[in-house]
């Protein structure tokens, strides 16, 4: 198989997925004659293919995939016209903190935000898989230890944790994280202070599939699209 077909294949693959694929699980389309590294060399000669037009493919926390571009979110909102509830203050705060202090205690959060946090904002985090127990702190009473998951970066489009706090993320990645804005200046809040936090409107980020195929799903009142940073959610904590 030359470059061409191989690169053909790859596409044809990853506009069909339903979720981001592996590089491994690319090497499964060529039964393994197709190293990672040439794989991934015909990912980056995809990405330049595609660099002008309204998708692009990019590689988030579970693998690679292509998904609409924020200046197309106007014209993509037309077809689905309802607009899901905003995520509550709480939930919003909590999250921040979870993704800029992770691994941490519920306490350690309450500390933070100067409140004790709702059990049902946790929860709903959790349900809608965006953070996780990833262990217990060796201290009196074990509490559990919270961490964000592959599926909250890939929602924000990013590869990894590390990218939340660089200056160089994508234009999905900048709008969504608009409603984090405090997440920078939690370094310097003290124990007991409220933070600052303007809820926006996230960018929802489409797969390239949803473009042409949207699912069933998206015909439900507030029914959030796939990969979308958008939840409809107004649960608040118990302050």
């Amino acid at each position: 198989m030359n470059t061409l077909d191989a690169q053909r294949v790859l596409e044809t693959a990853l506009i069909c997925a339903t979720q981001p694929m592996t590089i491994k699980e690319m090497g499964v389309l060529f039964a393994q004659e197709v190293g990672p590294d040439t794989i991934k060399t015909l990912l980056a000669h995809l990405q330049e293919e595609w660099a002008h037009k309204g998708v692009e493919l990019v590689e988030v926390a579970s693998g690679w995939r292509f998904q609409s571009r924020a200046e197309m979110r106007m014209y993509l909102d037309r077809l689905h016209p309802e607009k899901p509830p905003k995520y509550s203050r709480a939930v919003l705060e909590t999250l921040a903190i979870i993704a800029h202090r992770q691994p941490v205690t519920r306490a350690e959060m309450e500390d933070i935000r100067g409140v004790t946090i709702n059990s049902m904002v946790i929860k709903q985090l959790e349900d809608r898989g965006w953070v996780e127990v990833i262990g217990h702190k060796e201290t009196v009473g074990r509490p559990a230890l919270f961490a964000t998951t592959k599926h909250f970066l890939d929602d924000l489009g990013l590869h990894s944790i590390e990218a939340l706090k660089s200056q160089e993320l994508s234009a999905q990645a900048q709008a969504a994280l608009a409603q984090l804005d405090a997440m920078e200046e939690l370094d310097g809040v003290e124990g007991g202070a409220e933070v600052s936090l303007e809820v926006a409107e996230v960018t929802e980020v489409t797969p390239v599939n949803d473009v042409y195929e949207p699912s069933p799903e998206s015909s439900e009142p507030n029914a959030a699209p796939p990969h979308s940073a958008s939840d409809a959610s107004t649960q608040h904590d118990a302050h």
